[in-house]
């Protein structure tokens, strides 16, 4: 059974990142500021909240390795995210940089927030 959940793990995260990378292609197309990073961490934020919700509503806490630790664990990119902060900071654009640190922190958790109200008011 343990090898099948790093399985789940793997395969998740291997959609997860692809996922990620083509957020931020896309977002790289349209802007040269990091909102593709931005972008996945509200909405993998949302979601994350969502699935908990689902998971333990619908009795599918069998799937929360696939999709929590593997798809969203490669989806989401706080790491990414202090990277793209301290170039921004390394730049001299400080303001720039400290509001991509608010509004990333601020807007994940009113998504994840917002993801697990909607998970609960339809699955509860």
């Amino acid at each position: 059974m343990m090898k099948h959940t790093f399985l789940q793990v793997a395969l998740g995260g291997a959609l997860g990142s692809t996922a990620r990378y083509g957020v931020n292609i896309l977002a790289g197309r349209l802007t040269t500021l990091p909102l593709g990073t931005l972008t996945v961490n509200v909405t993998g934020c949302f979601v994350m909240g969502l699935l908990a919700a689902v998971l333990a509503f619908k009795g599918g806490q069998h799937l929360a390795p696939l999709l929590l630790t593997g798809v969203l664990g490669g989806y989401t990119t706080f790491s990414a995210f202090s990277l793209d902060t301290l170039v921004l900071w390394e730049r001299g654009a400080t303001g720039t940089a400290l509001a991509y640190v608010l509004g990333s922190v601020v807007l994940s958790l009113a998504a994840v927030t917002a993801g697990l109200a909607v998970g609960r008011s339809v699955f509860a």
